[in-house]
């Protein structure tokens, strides 16, 4: 198992050929993203984001796409926007050790918080994020604008 920036710290692409390789994975997560995926990916880049895979050899078995900023709520808050493992290969420690890298870099970057949203109906993935420490600190509120 090998964990791969496809973004570096400025956010640029710097293995499109795994960028490319990581779509069947993203989209067992995201299935609605646009038909153009290395567009969307470049556009959420542009936007803050940013991204790494976990390969065995040549295949991706993970994704996740992150970014951080800072808040009055969380003070500098690093967010996992998507963290997705292959169907094929849960529960083999592939979400386990992207987090642990991402908990790393966000240390790395003074970070106060590591957080991430999941859909309520996600109860296997809640039971995974609580294993690993997280808790629910708070009620998301949206309202659709589409």
């Amino acid at each position: 198992m090998e964990i791969i920036r496809i973004t570096d710290d400025n956010r640029q692409v710097v293995e499109p050929a795994w960028l490319e390789r990581a779509e069947r994975v993203h989209r067992q997560l995201r299935p609605q993203l646009a038909p153009d995926y290395v567009g969307k990916m470049q556009a959420v880049f542009g936007s803050g984001g940013e991204m790494c895979i976990v390969a065995e050899g040549a295949l991706v078995v993970g994704v996740a796409v992150f970014r951080y900023y800072e808040n009055t709520f969380s003070g500098r808050k690093f967010y996992v926007d998507d963290l997705v493992t292959d169907e094929a290969f849960r529960s083999g420690g592939i979400g386990h050790a992207m987090l642990a890298f991402l908990e790393k870099l966000a240390r790395a970057r003074g970070c106060d918080s590591l957080e991430l949203d999941s859909g309520t109906q996600r109860t296997r993935a809640h039971k995974f994020y609580f294993r690993e420490g997280f808790v629910i600190p708070a009620f998301v509120f949206r309202k659709d604008l589409r």
